[in-house]
């Protein structure tokens, strides 16, 4: 037996049932990524002089670039899955993957440079936020490495039995995906630029 609206949409909302999970679930991300945000602008108002790390800005330039274009391979996998291109979505799914990867070794640098120098969280406020808001944001970039390493690989079964299935699956993964990409929109130019 088959759970009803896993491919069909449900006639309440038009969604399917995992994309209105999704849905669900990053409204509590929202709420989670606005709390420490707010607290970061409260804390840096209240403060009467801001002490900045080192932070390398063209480091940080780069990595946007890199999760920018990780969004664009994760559309391009989805597609060429609503164009029956298998193979093509197995190549854009890792890039997706590889870029990444990409990510967190350029953010391992700048960690090491923070740590090599002294800079840690109790440093000051400004690093226990910097590191705080970042390492979170880290962690979400590998929960969704490990759910598009799963379709790219185990997951990816499910193409031949169920693909209009594996489809909306790998456009929840996407959902998610772009809300860890948009996170880092905000937080680049509010802890490297301002």
């Amino acid at each position: 037996m088959e759970i009803p609206y896993t491919v069909t949409a449900r006639p309440e909302t038009g969604l399917f049932n995992a994309k209105a999970g999704i849905w669900l679930f990053l409204a509590s991300e929202v709420m989670l990524f606005g709390a420490l945000f707010t607290t970061y602008i409260l804390l840096r108002i209240g403060a009467p002089e801001w002490p900045h790390g080192e932070l390398d800005i063209p480091l940080a330039t780069l990595n946007t670039a890199v999760l920018i274009t990780s969004s664009i391979t994760m559309v391009m996998s989805w597609a060429s899955l609503m164009m029956k291109d298998f193979k093509k979505y197995r190549i854009y799914m890792g890039a997706t993957f590889l870029l990444g990867v990409v990510f967190l070794v350029i953010k391992a640098f700048e960690y090491g440079h923070h740590f090599g120098i002294g800079e840690l969280p109790n440093k000051s406020t400004f690093l226990g936020i910097y590191f705080t808001m970042t390492g979170l944001h880290g962690l979400h970039v590998v929960g969704g490495m490990i759910v598009n390493a799963y379709f790219w690989g185990p997951g990816s079964k499910m193409w031949k039995t169920q693909p209009e299935r594996f489809t909306n699956r790998v456009e929840v993964a996407g959902l998610y995906w772009h809300f860890v990409d948009l996170v880092w929109i905000f937080l680049f130019p509010v802890l490297y630029l301002l």
